[in-house]
């Protein structure tokens, strides 16, 4: 079966190669109305198919990026990832997602491997452990943005939540509901990851900006199949907490499941507030209050800061945007 060529696309609708090109690439304002609607025919009718390959040489683009989330167990890093998707498609490049299951090997592997594809651009959630690969990525001039993580010394373009303020907020209504035996847990902080450290610097200081004091017993920085036993050490202590706030979405899930397993009634026996929305916070009995991430506003600039690097427009920006969260107000505290 004969493969049909942009060739035969353009003398079957009578117009020039280079017309149906600007067609293929969105530069309808070259044309008429006509013209393109008769190209459209035309492709649909012959059954035309791009070569992908010989556009990517010709153009020196395979209108592609990666995106390499840390743990797309995550709610957060699934709202991000559609929303990254949708604002690439608008502008006629697809991605590629990959899962480093917070390991730096896997992030490594799947770096290497999409630049081998020669992607144009990839946006990374770091997993902190690959200094000399995102070093060398920058000074090859590798288009490349940073979310939800940062670090600090390689001067990354990043995008991330302002994590003090979220803290901050949780704590502040904990505060205003009479509470101050609060605790703090996260997943593991081992290899620095930023959003975890900065939420528990950001629950000290909200702390000691009421006058209360910090209790170190009250703070547990585990994996997530300890959460469990930490929970248990909470409620050991001569004083345990009357009210703790979740680092994360995974966090909150096992403190919800623990609580159902022991009998422990929220907001009765113990407040609770999650950092990062999940689907169920709106009808769990009770309504969680979370702190919600702008998930689709940091997946819009983390893509528009790429693709401002792959279309080279506009200054080199290595800035640190961080986005503020908001308080979802419900009847767990």
């Amino acid at each position: 079966m004969k493969t049909i060529t942009i060739t035969d696309v353009a003398n079957h609708a009578k117009v020039s190669k280079s017309t149906v090109s600007q067609y293929l690439n969105k530069r309808y304002e070259y044309m008429s109305e006509k013209t393109r609607k008769k190209i459209e025919e035309t492709i649909e009718e012959l059954n035309y198919q791009p070569n992908i390959i010989a556009r990517s040489l010709k153009q020196k683009s395979t209108f592609t990026v990666g995106v390499v989330v840390a743990n797309i167990l995550h709610t957060f890093s699934t709202q991000v990832i559609r929303a990254i998707e949708n604002y690439f498609y608008e502008h006629g490049f697809h991605i590629i997602v990959c899962n480093a299951d917070d390991n730096p090997e896997k992030e490594k592997n799947y770096i290497e491997m999409l630049r081998a594809k020669q992607v144009d651009g990839i946006i990374i959630f770091p997993t902190g452990d690959n200094l000399d690969l995102y070093q060398r990525m920058k000074s090859d001039q590798f288009p490349i943005v940073f979310m939800d993580r940062t670090i600090q010394e390689l001067n990354i373009a990043t995008v991330m939540l302002d994590n003090h303020l979220a803290s901050k907020l949780a704590i502040d209504r904990f505060i205003e509901k009479g509470f101050e035996n609060i605790a703090i847990i996260t997943t593991s902080i081992i290899r620095d990851i930023s959003p975890r450290i900065e939420r528990i610097q950001g629950y000290k200081d909200s702390l000691a900006s009421h006058g209360v004091p910090v209790n170190s017993e009250y703070i547990k920085t585990v994996n997530a199949d300890e959460i469990p036993v930490a929970l248990s050490e909470f409620f050991e202590l001569e004083k345990p907490p009357q009210a703790i706030l979740a680092g994360n979405d995974i966090v909150l899930n096992e403190v919800l499941c623990y609580m159902k397993q022991h009998e422990i009634h929220i907001p009765d026996d113990i407040a609770v507030i999650g950092i990062d929305d999940v689907p169920y916070a709106s009808f769990y009995t009770p309504t969680i209050t979370t702190v919600n991430q702008p998930a689709i506003e940091m997946a819009n600039l983390a893509a528009e800061l790429l693709l401002s690097q792959i279309n080279k427009t506009g200054k080199e920006d290595t800035s640190v945007h961080r986005l503020k969260p908001t308080l979802l107000s419900r009847n767990s505290c």
